[in-house]
């Protein structure tokens, strides 16, 4: 689908949208075109959809294409959505930090997509001592069991994004936060964005033998049970994160030792056991870690043309002092009591 006018006055002026879908009646387009010319070149993807769906005449049928494409389309124009073809992507290989600094990396990497001065970005996380990371939302209080987080050693982290608890430890789960700018899903609503987000990770789950699914809204599965949970930042600078953990090798007994997993949550899943909430990748494919990981580089660099890539000295440096001056701290640990 092409879209082609011009901007006068910051106003679209002779719209004309053409491309190889399927519309009838054969008025239908004409009538997109005049609903589409006049409007601010500031308007949204939902403003836009808005205007093409009020102008179909009654019993409209589009194949192939829909209002939201079409809006999408325009906002690609103007260069206010992009593809992933459009941008040059990165990959940052698996490197072990400490998770605090994990964290950290995600704001600050998150920053500089949104400011420009790094390409999108897919990181692998790589850690050693067992953690907990809870959502920017969550109760230090009520998500964790003091007595099992002491027991057990572990360190207990908040990070930027809502969502879950993820309880790591090193080696049992794969996580990976992509850093992107707005524009990629622009036009696409925040519950759709997940799963489109992570197209190319059901591709690589597929080529190691694992068919994998989203269920609404963040959760990632196969028909034998969770494998992963997915959470998402958007930053006033224009930035994204989106990462997810998806469960390789978990020891569930030591999880439902730390976690509060209550019985409200569990309902909710519609299972009865925290144990049989997870379902490893580990026990579904027989491979290393190290090899599905490397299958996720694969078809990652394949689809989107991607390049290995470093972390900066300088991201490494903000992602420490943000340790100091944020994750690090107990204010910001404990900001939900």
């Amino acid at each position: 689908m092409v879209v082609d006018f011009d901007v006068v006055d910051g106003l679209l002026a002779d719209v004309s949208l053409s491309g190889d879908f399927f519309l009838e009646p054969d008025e239908a387009l004409p009538a997109i075109n005049r609903a589409l010319t006049g409007l601010p070149e500031s308007a949204t993807a939902a403003e836009l959809s808005a205007a093409v769906t009020g102008s179909l005449p009654p019993g409209a049928v589009l194949f192939g294409f829909s209002a939201d494409a079409v809006a999408v389309t325009v906002r690609r124009a103007l260069a206010k959505a992009t593809s992933w073809t459009d941008h040059h992507w990165n990959i940052i290989a698996p490197t072990v930090l400490p998770t605090h600094i994990n964290v950290a990396l995600d704001e600050v990497l998150t920053e500089e997509v949104g400011a420009g001065r790094r390409n999108p970005t897919l990181r692998f996380w790589d850690w050693e001592e067992p953690s907990v990371v809870i959502g920017s939302f969550q109760s230090f209080r009520n998500e964790l069991d003091p007595d099992g987080v002491a027991r057990n050693g572990i360190t207990v982290v908040r990070r930027i994004s809502g969502g879950g608890a993820m309880f790591m430890e090193a080696g049992n789960c794969i996580t990976y936060s992509l850093y992107l700018p707005q524009t990629l899903v622009d036009g696409i609503s925040f519950a759709d964005s997940y799963a489109f987000l992570d197209a190319w990770v059901m591709a690589a789950l597929e080529k190691i033998g694992v068919t994998a699914f989203y269920v609404p809204l963040n959760d990632i599965a196969t028909d034998q049970g969770k494998i992963g949970g997915a959470a998402q930042k958007r930053l006033g600078n224009g930035g994204m994160l989106h990462h997810v953990t998806m469960s390789y090798d978990i020891d569930a007994d030591k999880m439902v030792e730390v976690l509060r997993i209550g019985k409200e949550k569990l309902s909710d899943k519609g299972t009865r056991s925290a144990k049989k909430r997870v379902d490893p990748l580990r026990r579904q494919t027989g491979l290393a870690r190290t090899e599905i990981i490397a299958a996720m580089m694969e078809v990652f660099s394949e689809r989107y043309a991607a390049t290995l890539s470093e972390l900066t000295a300088a991201e490494l440096s903000a992602a420490r002092d943000r340790v100091t001056t944020k994750f690090g701290a107990e204010d910001w640990l404990h900001r939900v009591p």
